[in-house]
């Protein structure tokens, strides 16, 4: 009998060992407009596969300087396809890693339910203390936002009434606490499961901003990291990030 529970204790030792071996820990540098999705895949991917999925959100400009001075992530999931490249071409980037994972949408938000019902009166009128927008010089939604304004004919006269977010995550927090009656904020901050969560909503026409292709790469090449790039491309997560409003690439398709 003491043979035997010696036994089984050695092979739990041993499988337990082996365990904690295999499983690895992969640094993920996001996009903040993409925090939640990527929390949630993360979640998915570790269950499946043991690797925990550590998140480091900001702008996609900020990240890129982190990684330009060192930092140690494995994968950048970015708001825009410059960065990745310039990456590619910097020799900082895996090389035939990059793909697209996301197509992005700016919306003009708010908190109140009754305040955008004509998007351009409202814009025009300018009856508000502040609107929110995100940095356009680091963040690809921002970029996104002033195009809309400026093809509106607005952002010199909204100057006076903006505040910058230093990332989308920071613009989208100006409007749902308040302290800004609206901004311009990621589609996939106030949409879940095929419906906008609450306020009110301007959907801004596509051809009234650059197209926010987001695109992956590849920092550190370890199986790991390719594993979760791997499924970030398959059904099951594509499927999870259609439903919080992003559309996807035709031309990178979907890994069966």
């Amino acid at each position: 009998m003491m043979k035997k529970s010696l036994v089984l204790s050695l092979l739990f030792m041993v499988t337990g060992y082996s365990a904690s071996v295999a499983a690895h820990e992969i640094r993920v540098a996001v996009a903040a407009n993409f925090t939640d999705v990527i929390k949630q895949l993360g979640e998915e991917f570790a269950k499946k596969s043991g690797h925990k999925v550590s998140i480091s959100s900001g702008s996609t400009g900020k990240l890129y300087a982190q990684i330009k001075n060192g930092a140690p992530y494995d994968v950048f999931l970015a708001a825009d396809e410059k960065t990745p490249t310039l990456l590619d071409t910097e020799g900082l980037a895996i090389a035939n890693s990059r793909f697209t994972y996301a197509l992005g949408s700016l919306v003009l938000w708010s908190a109140n339910d009754q305040l955008i019902d004509n998007p351009q009166r409202v814009l025009k009128n300018q009856d508000f203390r502040h609107i929110s927008i995100a940095n356009p010089k680091t963040a690809p939604y921002g970029r996104a936002a002033q195009q809309t304004m400026e093809k509106l004919g607005l952002w010199e006269k909204l100057q006076p009434k903006m505040v910058r977010g230093e990332n989308i995550g920071q613009a989208y927090q100006y409007v749902y606490s308040e302290n800004a009656p609206l901004g311009f904020v990621a589609k996939s901050q106030v949409f879940k499961d095929g419906t906008f969560t609450g306020g009110s909503y301007w959907e801004v026409p596509l051809d009234m901003y650059d197209p926010i292709v987001q695109q992956a790469v590849l920092l550190t090449d370890t199986a790991p990291a390719r594993e979760l790039l791997d499924y970030l491309r398959s059904p099951e997560a594509v499927a999870v990030i259609q439903s919080y409003g992003y559309s996807i690439s035709p031309s990178d398709g979907v890994k069966p």
